[in-house]
């Protein structure tokens, strides 16, 4: 007999009783996997949205809050247009504590006949830009050319190809990088470009005026920053009363509301998994118990045959072990492939910034999930095995007569 190989023996010899712990085991590991993942890019999405909204204000028409939330524009990649009067940019500019203000205009295009897709179009100025034009310089250094637009890494368009725009033919220079917010799935091109399209979408029937003289600019968000030892809401209610038909956010108000989000489902999360451990390892806890008092006599035999105490413990344990490690892969397996598919989907749902993690991070939360199985694993089998490897030969084999 060979006490190596018995552990993988005993495993293949009750098949019903090694896969009903692995998949107890599976359910451990896909938990913690699966929920580590997606509180990590919940949070790094959120990471992602603070550092893109470099912006102390925005200021957006107030008819935003009724055409559509801007909030949600940025978060879910909501599709959308609502137009100010241009002279609010230079009334923004007047406020005493405004340092620098960059605007910004939007155009939702359509899908049909005149349009490849349909997409949030947003057109800013390169000059005084610091929103959008630090994440463009990562991926495309030259200036946007007239119809050059750059694509977030959602779109469906790759660099050199061609898009239709209010049967404008725009080409795709760059792509950006992931941010993990509705920021992914918009295209960005210069003011005269946006100046092109909505003409173009003009002619469709699109409207954008907000005065009657056709002349009148128009911008849809101004995004401000307050000077050094200025304090924001004071400018923030300086220009809620210096501009028209405006409404000024704290962007630091947007990401504390994105933020208490992150921080409830982070918070549901963990009690899931923090239960889903409990319940498992009492489950454990009783099955190993029961498999103590079924194998008494097989180790009793084995004393018997002058296997050690310590044998016999490191027997259960590398039992346990396999199972757990096979159940954890099991587990770690089905997360990513329930968690990793399905990344649009759950972003959809949440409707919060989620941004996946590097490989190198999700491989070591693979690795810490499957470490933390095999514990609980050992910890849940530590009973079975005392008691099991102090069993008394004698008594056991002559209960059995």
């Amino acid at each position: 007999m060979n006490i190596r190989t018995l552990p993988i023996k005993n495993l293949l010899r009750r098949p019903g009783r090694t896969v009903a712990l692995a998949a107890l085991t599976a359910l451990l590991a896909l938990s913690v996997f699966g929920g580590s993942i997606v509180v990590m890019s919940l949070r790094q999405g959120l990471n992602s949205l603070e550092s893109r909204l470099g912006a102390d204000i925005i200021v957006v028409p107030s008819s935003a809050q009724s055409k559509v939330s801007f909030q949600n524009m940025l978060l879910q990649g909501t599709t959308g247009a609502f137009y100010m009067d241009a002279e609010n940019l230079e009334r923004v500019r007047e406020v005493e504590g405004v340092e620098v203000t960059a605007p910004q205009v939007f155009l939702a295009s359509l899908k049909a006949d005149c349009c490849s897709v349909k997409i949030q179009v947003i057109g800013f100025d390169p000059e005084t830009d610091f929103f959008v034009r630090p994440w463009i310089e990562q991926s495309y250094s030259m200036n946007l050319g007239d119809l050059d637009v750059m694509v977030g890494c959602k779109v469906e368009a790759g660099i050199g190809e061609t898009i239709r725009i209010y049967d404008e033919r725009c080409k795709v220079v760059g792509k950006l990088a992931a941010t993990g917010t509705g920021l992914d799935t918009a295209v960005y091109c210069n003011m005269d470009t946006m100046k092109t399209l909505l003409k173009a979408a003009e002619a469709k029937g699109v409207s954008h005026k907000v005065t009657s003289d056709p002349n009148d600019d128009v911008i849809s968000a101004i995004y401000v920053k307050v000077r050094e030892g200025y304090d924001i809401s004071q400018v923030n209610s300086k220009i809620q009363g210096h501009t028209r038909k405006c409404s000024a956010v704290r962007t630091k108000s947007m990401l504390t509301d994105v933020s208490d989000s992150l921080a409830g489902i982070s918070n549901t999360i963990t009690m899931l998994i923090v239960a889903i451990w409990i319940l498992a390892l009492v489950i454990l806890l009783i099955a190993f118990a029961m498999i103590a008092g079924e194998r008494k006599r097989e180790f009793a035999v084995l004393r018997l045959l002058g296997t050690s105490r310590s044998m016999l413990s490191g027997l259960v344990l590398k039992e346990s072990a396999l199972c757990s490690l096979a159940g954890g892969v099991l587990g770690v397996l089905l997360a990513s492939l329930i968690v990793f598919p399905f990344t649009t989907l759950i972003e959809t749902k949440l409707g919060l910034p989620y941004l996946r993690p590097a490989m190198s991070s999700v491989l070591l939360l693979g690795l810490g999930s499957l470490t933390a199985t095999v514990i609980i694993g050992a910890v849940a089998s530590t009973w079975a095995s005392f008691r099991l490897s102090r069993v008394d030969p004698g008594i056991v084999l002559r209960e059995g007569n």
